[in-house]
């Protein structure tokens, strides 16, 4: 397998071992929690064009972890909503 193909496996790992500890987590937000973990990603608009998802989507899905008080919004870009975010403490 290549590295990169091993990457994304190990990365799908991650996001199904994380939604089976909290089965309340979509796919898109156990994902959030992946990519920042892993340095995918830790802002909306990369995590986005990574996954291959409308950045819109994207953002409903961190909101709502950041109002649950899991991720924390780290900052707000106002022109293209990119948001940069942090596990919570």
């Amino acid at each position: 397998m290549s590295g990169e193909a091993e990457e994304a496996g190990d990365f799908l790992a991650l996001v199904a071992r994380l939604q089976g500890e909290d089965p309340r987590l979509t796919g898109i937000q156990a994902a959030l929690f992946a990519a920042v973990r892993t340095g995918v990603a830790s802002d909306s608009r990369t995590f986005a064009r990574r996954l291959g998802l409308a950045h819109a989507l994207v953002l409903r899905e961190l909101n709502a972890l950041a109002e649950q008080g899991a991720i924390r919004i780290d900052g707000r870009d106002a022109r293209t909503m990119r948001t940069r975010y942090s596990l919570a403490s």
